[in-house]
């Protein structure tokens, strides 16, 4: 039996090599430490929220942080995995499948964006970058905004 180490992906395969692999599939797609900071801040206001949630049922896709009776769906976004314009780079390795997946997250995003603000709801999107203060005020005044107007 061969060793993990002469393992060779696929042709055409999506990781270069056994070690990449590993590395892509422990990349985390929740509870990152943004994600964790932002929430902390955010219950410390005394705010409560779904994590990693459906705001609508028919959409299969999640977002970070959801306040339904708000109307509010928070994602906090990875610099590397959704373009970021400051700090995007594309990878040496395999960089056609890299920047294609990255190209299709954004197009993506902006279709979550474009559904969910047609069903009534608020998007706040967020870079990992950003202050985590910040980003918690923006979305305390939002929900508190949203509830003023629904009442």
């Amino acid at each position: 039996m061969a060793s993990e180490s002469s393992w060779e992906p696929p042709e055409g395969s999506w990781a270069s090599s056994a070690a990449r692999r590993r590395n892509m599939q422990a990349i985390r797609s929740r509870d990152t430490k943004p994600e964790l900071l932002i929430r902390r801040l955010l219950h410390a206001q005394g705010l409560r929220y779904r994590v990693a949630a459906k705001p609508l049922p028919e959409l299969r896709r999640t977002a970070d942080i959801v306040f339904r009776p708000a109307k509010l769906a928070v994602f906090i976004d990875g610099c590397y995995w959704h373009g970021c314009p400051e700090h995007y780079i594309s990878p040496k390795t395999n960089p056609g499948y890299w920047s294609e997946k990255v190209t299709r997250n954004v197009t993506r995003d902006r279709d979550t964006d474009e559904r969910l603000r047609e069903a009534g709801w608020t998007v706040l999107r967020f870079w990992e970058h950003e202050s985590p203060d910040d980003c918690a005020l923006k979305i305390a005044a939002t929900v508190g905004r949203l509830r003023e107007n629904r009442d």
